[in-house]
């Protein structure tokens, strides 16, 4: 069986290389990530002309424009850089199918039987650097047979050593020189440009590789690494030698853990991410074809086909992706979103036939490929009890479902965030009683509270009325240009604003609200504003039914 081989990629510089791949023209002048500390803000990535002006990571940035005036800035974004990383996790599945990610900055691949197939693992390492130097990234790598040894390799051998130091020792030195200190480490814990640092350690060669390296390539917390610093323990190989129960009973079990793990004596599995579950089918034709009916038909077949396949995984498909192929190497592509999951082709392929004009054949289709974009589990219904209670459940099911289908139709043509429905809202203000809520994405609420008044049945915003300025309902008024007679009043109900939010449409005070009947056949929602910092007045809120 071939001995395990773990090679380690370090990313020193992801963030801020990052960046530069989205905006080339930053390139070729200092730049760096900023990331939000409380209410402070410091460096985060930078690149390697930010490095060579002086700065390093972790540095306020105030200072860093104080040292380096021209130094440009961009906002870190730990969710591009996990998305950035999770590419470059594809990428080096090239190279092994045993690959794990190590956030922020890191990649951990498992290369046992694999270096063969490149030449070897100096050619594989090679390999790996041209692509990333083609990729405009910095790396470090690391091989050893365990992944305590290939981490602390990647980071801390040729260039990228880094010795603590005790306080009593930076002590000794000239304050000048205490100055320069930090500096000086922060710098060495980057490289600075130029070729990619390599370090392989050869097969049982552990115990050799990491003698000389610093304490701090074991992976200890701070704390551990200055207890052992201060006792003039400063590198790996001075502490191969002691016996483990004395270094457990002084420092814990971590430190024995983290040095058996690197020797090879605990074990350190490599977990790769598990790969996506993807769900797609294609058809392919021996001649190109192009009539709509001949594809709708292609469609609905490999529809039939997918929602097997999503029906045996417990899943519904909420996104289509429609693909079609043609023969001048051109690829024309739609979506169709349903408003709810499903695993039914009856339901999915009327909106596929809706997308189906708008998709140009060409020259000919010589492929079609259907794609479930988004996918939500699926739990299967047992139907128990009584056969009446059964139909009655059935039938509420039918028409959820004529529901949804109606409302994916609608956002095949208008869009799904044009399909709205109003959900109960927590407020006392008549107008915010409701909001409004994408139909596809939400279930009709059956919490809808009646209100301690009836409510009109249409609301526009308030109009004046023309009427004396007092409290009292008048029996006259003027509204919209016509002249109404009060014959029937409800009221009042007094409704407040909320004192905790300033609405501008509700700054003229209390508002004391009727309903009011008038000679016409109307029954209107008039109410009275007593005045705050805009003027009183009567209004017309609504109109019932």
């Amino acid at each position: 069986m071939s001995k395990r081989r773990i090679l380690s990629l370090w990313f020193p510089r992801l963030g801020a290389e990052r960046w530069l791949r989205a905006e080339p023209h930053l390139a070729g002048q200092p730049f760096a990530t900023v990331a939000s500390d409380g209410n402070a803000q410091t460096l985060a990535a930078l690149s390697v002309e930010a490095t060579a002006a002086g700065l390093s990571r972790g540095q306020s940035l105030r200072d860093a424009h104080a040292l380096c005036a021209t130094l440009l800035t961009r906002p870190a974004m730990a969710h591009r850089e996990q998305g950035f990383l999770d590419a470059l996790h594809r990428w080096a599945g090239k190279f092994s199918p045993w690959v794990a990610a190590e956030p922020p900055d890191a990649l951990v691949i498992d290369l046992t039987g694999c270096a063969h197939l490149f030449g070897g693992e100096r050619q594989l390492c090679d390999q790996v650097a041209r692509d990333c130097a083609d990729l405009g990234l910095t790396v470090r790598l690391g091989l050893a047979d365990t992944l305590g040894a290939a981490w602390a390799l990647a980071r801390f051998a040729e260039g990228g050593r880094s010795v603590a130091r005790s306080g009593d020792a930076i002590d000794q030195e000239a304050p000048a020189t205490r100055a320069r200190a930090g500096k000086r480490r922060a710098i060495s814990d980057v490289p600075a440009g130029g070729p990619v640092a390599t370090r392989i350690a050869a097969p049982g060669a552990a115990w050799g590789a990491l003698s000389a390296l610093p304490i701090s390539a074991l992976r200890l917390p701070p704390q551990t690494v200055e207890q052992l610093t201060r006792l003039g323990l400063r590198q790996v190989g001075d502490i191969l030698g002691q016996p483990r129960a004395g270094l457990a009973r002084r420092f814990g079990r971590g430190l024995v853990e983290r040095l058996d793990q690197a020797m090879g004596s605990a074990p350190e599995p490599v977990s790769p991410k598990a790969a996506p579950e993807r769900f797609a089918v294609r058809m392919s034709f021996p001649d190109p074809i192009g009539l709509e009916d001949d594809v709708a038909e292609a469609f609905a077949r490999m529809t039939e086909r997918l929602c097997a396949r999503l029906k045996n995984a417990g899943r519904g498909v909420r996104t289509l992706r429609m693909e079609i192929h043609r023969c001048d190497h051109e690829m024309i592509w739609q979506t169709v979103t349903a408003a709810r999951a499903a695993d039914q082709a009856h339901r999915l392929v009327p909106l596929m036939k809706l997308k189906i004009p708008g998709m140009d054949a060409g020259p000919g289709i010589d492929m079609l490929r259907l794609e479930a974009l988004v996918t939500e589990p699926l739990h299967a219904r047992i139907t128990a009890g009584h056969a009446e209670a059964a139909a009655l459940g059935a039938r509420r099911r039918d028409r959820g479902a004529a529901l949804e289908d109606l409302i994916g139709r609608l956002g095949a043509r208008l869009g799904m965030e044009a399909v709205t429905r109003r959900h109960p809202a927590d407020s006392h203000i008549p107008e915010k009683g409701s909001k409004v809520v994408p139909a596809a994405w939400t279930d009709p609420s059956r919490d809808w509270q009646p209100p301690p008044r009836p409510r009109p049945l249409m609301l526009w915003h308030p109009e004046p009325v023309h009427a004396p300025d007092t409290p009292r309902l008048p029996g006259r008024f003027r509204w919209r240009g016509r002249d109404w007679q009060a014959t029937g009043q409800i009221g009042p109900e007094r409704i407040a604003p909320e004192w905790w939010f300033d609405d501008p449409a509700w700054r003229s005070g209390h508002r004391d609200y009727w309903q009011v009947e008038t000679d016409r056949g109307d029954r209107l929602w008039l109410f009275y504003a007593h005045g705050g910092t805009l003027s009183s007045g009567w209004f017309c809120h609504g109109s019932f039914a």
